[in-house]
């Protein structure tokens, strides 16, 4: 198994990268596939199913669809041109695009909400369409948006088969499970951010390898500048107000004091998380991490290393992000990262695991304490539902982030503190989280139909 850093850490769009980010994948593909064809399109159509209709509209799924129908991608989008073009394409209910010919698209009628039973392949399923000059569809393709901007086709969906994909042959460390992980460490004696790191080197040179962490991390640092500095109150009509300007003011004017209590520093890891994902909310540049409702804990841990940590450096980053990277993948590839397929365990908890993984590593940790400190706080978030009030990625995601990084830091100083020997494993923990989500109840994963979701008012 491989999944690259650049897979798990992917630069995009708030609010989410399964119901925002996925979605304007999938539309960027189904262009591709229309490219390709012989036939001669006249029109679009869309339909959202499962999770991505029930909280659809408070994710933005709709405007991201019709934006990657309209050409736009996660990665190089740019807000003032994506308002232009939706507005256009609303008054002129027509989608133009190069390689193409003009599309007939008229938002209100060609997208459609359907709040009956899930697609069979996973919670977040799509079918987009193209239609000729009658008004027939002549191609069809069905999406499944899996997590962190990952996308698959029904096709490809039911070759996987839900079952795990087969470890690579064409990487020098392909472990599949956090077992396999430790025994290549211990054979290899390396790290597992030089494993990794010798993995990705076999698909981008070293120059590459290190200019994309960077650029990861700057976006990550930047959100998170940005989120400390915003005022207002978060668009989707729950009325939630910015508060991590509030929060960085206060924790600034106590700088200095005597009395501060030494708590204080949770307040810092809070204030991080919630600015990135106070950013996500108002649909800003994020980092998946590994998903966008998760995007705070991962930034915050590193943040609150760089700044309150003696001798945290900089050039560390990268074996911070390496060794989340890891541990991210295995929670992918064993479970799931998806909050509408397993609830908010795989995502915060993911996140969460990933953080303390990648702080016990920069501290000094072992192999076998990095594991460790990742299966503490992957344990202690196992049974978390998604229950996002009004289907926003608010409440209580925001908060939850800022706690995730708490758990998250307590975690890889608890294991910092033995040998990396414990009871339950990380493997135990990532399998329990799988079997936890197949029995979580539909109304705890991403539908808003139960939780806080149905508890507190929606406006």
């Amino acid at each position: 198994m491989f999944l690259s850093v650049f897979d798990m850490f992917k630069v995009g769009i708030g609010p989410s990268s399964s119901h925002t980010m996925g979605p304007m994948v999938a539309a960027a593909r189904f262009l591709d596939t229309m490219r390709a064809s012989p036939f001669h399109f006249h029109g679009l159509r869309a339909s959202l199913h499962g999770s991505l209709a029930f909280t659809g509209v408070g994710h933005a799924t709709d405007r991201a669809t019709i934006l990657g129908l309209a050409g736009f991608l996660p990665d190089t989008y740019d807000a003032e041109k994506a308002d232009a073009a939706f507005a256009r394409i609303r008054d002129t209910r027509m989608i133009e695009v190069p390689g193409l010919p003009p599309l007939a698209f008229d938002p209100v009628k060609d997208l459609h909400f359907d709040f009956g039973p899930a697609l069979p392949g996973h919670a977040n399923g799509m079918i987009l369409k193209a239609t000729d000059a009658q008004g027939d569809v002549i191609l069809e393709e069905t999406y499944y948006s899996i997590g962190g901007g990952f996308v698959l086709t029904a096709a490809e969906q039911a070759e996987a088969g839900g079952a795990k994909a087969k470890a690579r042959a064409d990487v020098p460390y392909p472990f599949e499970t956090a077992a396999e992980m430790l025994e290549m460490a211990r054979k290899s004696g390396l790290t597992i951010a030089q494993m990794k790191r010798a993995n990705e080197l076999k698909f981008r040179s070293a120059a590459e390898l290190d200019a994309g962490i960077a650029r990861i991390w700057q976006v990550m640092n930047d959100c998170i500048d940005r989120g400390m500095k915003g005022e207002g109150i978060l668009p989707g009509g729950l009325k939630v107000r910015r508060r991590a300007k509030g929060i960085h003011d206060a924790l600034m004017a106590e700088r200095g004091l005597n009395l501060t209590p030494p708590h204080t520093i949770n307040d810092w890891m809070s204030l991080y998380a919630m600015a990135v994902n106070e950013e996500n909310a108002a649909g800003g540049q994020v980092v998946t991490a590994p998903t966008n409702g998760a995007a705070g804990v991962v930034p915050s841990v590193i943040r609150y290393w760089l700044d309150h940590v003696p001798g945290a450096s900089v050039a560390k980053v990268g074996d911070f992000l390496l060794t989340a990277s890891a541990i991210g993948g295995l929670c992918k590839h064993n479970a799931s990262i998806s909050g509408a397929e397993s609830g908010c365990q795989a995502e915060v908890g993911s996140a969460a695991a990933m953080a303390a993984a990648g702080l016990c590593a920069v501290l000094g940790g072992t192999p076998e304490q990095v594991e460790n400190a990742a299966e503490i706080a992957l344990e202690h978030h196992l049974g978390m539902t998604c229950d996002p009030v009004k289907g926003l990625v608010q409440v209580p995601c925001i908060e939850r982030n800022g706690l995730g990084s708490i758990k998250a830091v307590s975690a890889a100083s608890l294991s910092l503190r033995g040998d990396g020997q414990h009871l339950v494993s990380l493997d135990v923990c990532i399998e329990t989280m799988r079997q936890t989500g197949l029995d979580m109840n539909e109304k705890y994963k991403e539908t808003s139909l139960g939780g806080l979701a149905v508890n507190v008012p929606n406006c």
